[in-house]
């Protein structure tokens, strides 16, 4: 029997479903709630108790929260598909000398950030798993070759450190039900 809901927050670009599949692969004594959570709130949705734990892209400055490194996201370039640019398997730094950038504004702008790339107006940067979660048919994204990557993690509260986000640890981790620690 459930007696608690464990919810967990993702930041765009990240897809939590497998974890979930996992969990629910297993005798839980918990319910799994994925919440979706804007990059600019992962820090204060944590800290407000709106969800348990979270994928949270990196840097998270959080002191008193739990942090377990997980994955790379892979760089991107996203342009128009007007754009020469779109033709390329992958783009290096030196293929972008000339275009314009659009920069982000904030940290929840992606998808209008690709809306003006796609008009043919420059090239905008974010991670690829970004990039593929606001695919449009006017707009390409490219791996960028020699950009910094991005990394994902799983956060939480250290006060709130508890047997049931031990064991969701485990199973972003990859440990089964009949694994030990």
């Amino acid at each position: 029997m459930h007696t608690t809901t464990l919810r967990v927050g993702f930041v765009p670009g990240v897809e939590p479903d497998r974890f979930l599949r996992r969990w629910k692969s297993g005798r839980r004594q918990a319910w799994l709630e994925l919440v979706p959570v804007p990059l600019s709130r992962q820090r204060e949705a944590l800290e407000q108790g709106e969800v348990d734990m979270c994928f949270v892209r990196l840097p998270h400055e959080a002191p008193d929260h739990h942090l377990v490194p997980l994955w790379e996201e892979r760089a991107a370039i996203v342009v128009g598909t007007e754009n020469v640019l779109s033709l390329l398997d992958e783009i290096s730094e030196t293929d972008l000398s000339g275009e314009t950038e659009i920069p982000a504004e904030h940290a929840d702008d992606a998808a209008d950030r690709v809306a003006v790339v796609a008009t043919g107006i420059g090239y905008t940067r974010m991670p690829l798993s970004l990039a593929r979660l606001h695919h449009r048919k006017d707009a390409a994204a490219r791996p960028l070759i020699d950009g910094e990557p991005t990394r994902i993690a799983l956060a939480w509260p250290r006060a709130a450190d508890d047997e049931v986000r031990q064991e969701f640890v485990g199973v972003v981790r990859g440990r089964t039900a009949r694994s030990s620690r």
